[in-house]
């Protein structure tokens, strides 16, 4: 099914370290961008003003950064990225301020 339906090959069960490693990185790299701001800004309000910005620039050039992959329109793909991320971390501080008033 994956080589006919998908036209995606065995994945090479070698790789399968090198490829989780890769994965842990990415999360670990990513997941310090929006935490940046509040390691160097001592106040709170401050902090969190700079993570939104730096969050959606990193969004935008990683949704640009994108097109390299998948050779769509290079704004557009860029918008569409930061606009999702912009989306999904409103929701996520929506719920958190909705579990701890």
């Amino acid at each position: 099914m994956m080589k006919f339906e998908l036209g995606l090959e065995k994945p090479d069960p070698r790789r399968a370290l090198h490829s989780g490693l890769t994965i842990a990185i990415a999360y670990i790299l990513g997941g310090l961008v929006p935490l940046f701001p509040y390691m160097f800004i001592p106040g709170a309000s401050d902090a969190v003003l700079a993570s939104v910005v730096l969050t959606l620039l990193a969004l935008l050039i990683f949704g640009y950064a994108k097109v390299y992959f998948t050779g769509n329109k290079p704004q557009m793909t860029a918008l569409q990225t930061t606009l999702i991320g912009a989306i999904a971390s409103a929701a996520a501080f929506g719920m958190a301020k909705v579990v701890h008033p």
